[in-house]
């Protein structure tokens, strides 16, 4: 196998008109900022991700902060979820939303409180998100035990609460900050349903993850 592996590098070589392997790795060129960022501004990051975001199939809304836990129950119930998990942070603390999701009938728990296995019991998650990138519509979560990874991913539904704080314009200023923050255990990406196709591409959604993502963008 070494010896194909040498063999086909050198026709490569040849191919390249080079007869020595590179001393080192080449430097990419310096792309201009204004092409390489399609989005150039932080003015109108919401309706951006908004639009990109439904383009994927996701279901986007704008609510005022005082409406969102009728707001979520009356959708969850639209949906036909009854068991609901929620991440342990201070916003949704916050709103109490999991009592009042409670008051409202539904068994809603927070992912403290819930052990991993548990998970697969719930056929709805609702998460805060680190960030929104509006360039592409997608949703930004680091992982931390406040909120396991199995939240997001293993329900047949996902509800997103996103703040004005989350948004950036594009993948360049993600990239930027996941490197300055650090990933910890993770970062999950989520642009729409989970979708899969097979070789004839007949796209599936909802094998992988979940089925029905819904982005509740707060104002």
């Amino acid at each position: 196998m070494a010896q194909d592996t040498t063999h086909v590098m050198d026709k490569v070589r040849r191919s390249l008109k080079r007869d020595q392997p590179l001393a080192a790795a080449p430097v990419p060129p310096v792309i201009d900022e204004h092409i390489a960022r399609l989005v150039s501004s932080d003015i109108g990051l919401p309706e951006l991700f908004a639009r990109q975001a439904a383009h994927l199939k996701m279901q986007v809304e704008m609510i005022r902060i005082d409406d969102l836990a009728d707001g979520l129950a009356t959708y969850l119930k639209g949906v036909g979820s009854k068991r609901v998990m929620l991440t342990d942070l201070p916003l949704i603390r916050s709103l109490s939303l999991t009592d009042h999701l409670t008051s409202q009938g539904f068994d809603a728990k927070y992912a403290s409180q819930i052990k991993l296995d548990e998970a697969y019991d719930f056929d709805a998650g609702v998460t805060e998100v680190d960030y929104a990138v509006a360039e592409s519509g997608t949703l930004v979560i680091r992982h931390r035990p406040e909120h396991n990874r199995a939240i997001s991913l293993v329900p047949f539904v996902h509800v997103a609460i996103l703040q004005p704080k989350n948004f950036l314009p594009d993948l360049i200023d993600l990239m930027d900050r996941l490197t300055k923050e650090g990933t910890g255990s993770g970062v999950t990406l989520i642009s729409g349903p989970s979708k899969t196709a097979d070789i004839e591409l007949n796209v599936v959604t909802g094998v992988h993850g979940p089925n029905i993502v819904k982005a509740f963008i707060l104002s």
